[in-house]
C-alpha cells in the first residue's frame, strides 16, 4: 500500500497547491487531510480549534489521520499532523513522506493571518517557537525532503516527482 505520496509542511508551504498539481504528473488521485476533517466534523478548521481547544483538535486530527486509507493517492496534510503519532505511523505505512521546506520568512510571507488559517497554536507561543518546534518533527518524519524557497509550485511538483525516482 505505499503506493501513495504524503506532502507534510508549515501552513502556507503550498501542500495542498502543489499536491493537485503533484497528483496531475503522477496520474494519482489527491487528498486534502484538512479537509476529511473539516467533512467529518461538519466545522471549519478554525472553528474547531475555537470551539474544542488545541489539544482536542489535535486529537480528532490523529483520529482521522489514522484512519485514511488510500491507493495512488496525493496526501496533503495539515502542519500539525506531525503532533500525532498514529497518524504518522499510518501516513508512514501509506506512503512516502515528502517535507515541503521553506524559510521562516517565507512561511510568514504566505500565511498572512494566524487566526484565520486555523493554525495550531498554544497559548503564549510565537509563530517563531511553533516553526521551530514543527521543523524538526517534518525532517524526522520525512523521508525526502524538498527545499522549495526559491520554486513555483510547478517546479516543486516536479521536483518531488524527480525525488521519488
Amino acid at each position: 500500500m505505499k503506493n501513495n505520496v504524503v506532502l507534510v509542511g508549515m501552513p502556507g508551504a503550498g501542500k495542498s497547491t502543489v499536491g493537485i498539481v503533484l497528483a496531475k504528473l503522477l496520474g494519482y488521485r489527491f487528498l486534502d487531510s484538512d479537509l476529511v476533517i473539516q467533512e467529518a466534523e461538519g466545522r471549519l478548521l478554525k472553528d474547531i480549534i475555537e470551539q474544542e481547544g488545541i489539544t482536542r483538535f489535535i486529537e480528532i486530527e490523529e483520529k482521522i489521520n489514522a484512519e485514511i486509507r488510500a491507493e495512488h493517492t496525493v496526501i496533503a496534510t495539515g502542519g500539525s499532523v506531525v503532533y500525532g503519532k498514529k497518524a504518522m505511523e499510518n501516513m508512514r505505512s501509506l506512503g512516502r513522506v515528502v517535507y515541503i521546506k521553506l524559510s521562516y520568512k517565507e512561511i510568514c510571507s504566505r500565511v498572512g493571518n494566524v487566526k484565520q488559517r486555523g493554525i495550531v497554536l498554544a497559548k503564549g507561543q510565537t509563530f517563531r517557537e511553533l516553526y521551530d518546534e514543527r521543523i524538526l518533527l517534518y525532517e524526522h518524519y520525512a523521508d525526502l525532503v524538498i527545499d522549495a524557497e526559491k520554486m513555483t509550485v510547478e517546479e516543486t511538483a516536479m521536483g518531488i516527482k524527480e525525488l521519488l525516482k
